[in-house]
């Protein structure tokens, strides 16, 4: 077994971590906070559009099982990426598409899925951000599988 991180920002974190986490491979989730200037920045920090950070979701993945190109078509198939810091009824910064890499092959694989996927989108562009992971700050714990929690499949992703 070769575990990998990954992170995506994709809109609100519940509905993509409940995704990411039903995936063969994927062995764990967490939602949090990345892409920011504040230190542990809470929730309600995140949600003034002052921070600078986005939801994303962490997960740990075995990359035996599952690439990061299936993570990277699963990412793609979940939210819109044509929407600037917008998904659904979402908006701010903090609904912005990003993948926050951590490695040069997983920046590679992002750009290249990125022009593959250019043309299906025409005559928008995508407007995913492809940047280097740096600190994650872990949500608080009533946000971690805040769905599944509930009793909820999804929301409105």
């Amino acid at each position: 077994m070769s575990i990998e991180k990954a992170t995506f920002g994709a809109g609100c974190f519940w509905g993509v971590e409940a995704k990411f986490a039903a995936m063969p491979g994927v062995t764990a989730t967490a939602v949090g906070y990345e892409g920011g200037k504040l230190d542990n920045p809470s929730y309600k920090d995140v949600c003034t559009d002052q921070t600078g950070h986005a939801e994303v979701v962490e997960l740990d993945f075995d990359n035996e099982k599952i690439s990061f190109e299936q993570l990277l078509d699963a990412f793609f198939e979940l939210h819109d990426p044509t929407t600037m810091n917008r998904q659904g009824p979402d908006w701010g910064t903090q609904y912005r598409s990003a993948v926050f890499f951590h490695s040069p092959e997983q920046e590679q694989q992002a750009k290249a899925k990125i022009e593959q996927l250019a043309d299906e989108y025409k005559p928008k562009r995508i407007v995913t951000q492809v940047v280097p992971a740096e600190t994650f700050w872990r949500a608080e714990e009533y946000h971690q599988r805040y769905l599944e929690k509930r009793g909820l499949a999804s929301c409105h992703i």
